[in-house]
């Protein structure tokens, strides 16, 4: 588990897996980043299209998915790796700080090593990891606003 993770009801063990693998792959220099996406979900299709070719300058990197899926729900740029991954259940109203960029809202969670970012307001909700190394890491969201927009809207905002 990573010190100062602050886990999220059914999303524990699968986002600090990715971020565990994640980091276990980065450190052993490989160029293909191994993540393990949730469950491929079929609304991330016409997002997952729209993955940028670069984010904040760095240029997307292979992924390798722990259970090879038809379609990857997955992406990866830079070393260390901003990793972003389609598919997972919406968020409710939470007590985290939410953000709008670009006309997308999305919820900060700080993390050991970096931010999880978690769209706000769409279904399935797309997840962006953001080492620290990327600081001011919010700077990178715009990034993903084709993404975001392309998933359906459930009605919440940031407030």
């Amino acid at each position: 588990m990573l010190p100062g993770a602050r886990p999220r009801a059914g999303r524990l063990t699968t986002g600090l897996l990715v971020l565990g693998v994640a980091g276990g792959v980065l450190s052993a220099c490989s160029s293909s980043v191994r993540v393990s996406p949730p469950p491929h979900a079929k609304e991330c299709e016409p997002a997952t299209a729209k993955w940028p070719a670069t984010v904040g300058g760095r240029a997307a990197r292979p992924v390798t998915v722990k259970a090879p899926a038809v379609r990857t729900d997955a992406a990866a740029w830079g070393d260390p790796a901003i990793i972003a991954t389609c598919g997972w259940p919406a968020l409710g109203p939470t007590e985290q700080e939410c953000l709008a960029v670009d006309g997308v809202d999305w919820v900060a969670e700080p993390l050991s090593d970096g931010v999880r970012f978690t769209t706000f307001g769409r279904t399935p909700a797309l997840e962006v990891l953001v080492p620290d190394a990327y600081k001011p890491e919010p700077l990178l969201l715009p990034a993903f606003r084709a993404v975001a927009e392309a998933l359906p809207g459930n009605g919440r905002r940031c407030s």
